[in-house]
């Protein structure tokens, strides 16, 4: 990855970050929670966010509340995003020959 690449995705991901900061409150409130929950986890899926956000944007434009868009469950939610989805940990094991760590036999 070159120098140009690492500025074209910091471009990229403060123009991301604009677009969650000018989302309704309630809407900024529950995107920070889905980044967390979906940081912990590991979706290796990048894009999955800017997908979120432009379904936030949708449902703001439309006048619906965000409860209305995704439930009351908000990890529920993001299980549903990334069911089937391979996550870092699992890309990192299937790269590094596909078992775990040492046994220590």
């Amino acid at each position: 990855m070159g120098i140009r690449d690492i500025v074209e995705g910091k471009k990229q991901w403060w123009a991301h970050v604009a677009r969650v900061k000018a989302l309704p409150p309630d809407y900024r409130i529950v995107y920070q929670e889905m980044q967390r929950y979906l940081f912990k986890i590991g979706p290796a899926d990048t894009s999955l966010l800017a997908d979120v956000v432009d379904f936030f944007e949708e449902g703001a434009a439309a006048g619906k509340g965000v409860r209305q868009l995704i439930g009351d469950d908000v990890a529920a939610f993001c299980d549903d995003l990334v069911k089937g989805s391979p996550t870092y940990a699992e890309v990192r094991r299937e790269s590094a020959g596909g078992e775990p760590g040492p046994t220590g036999k």
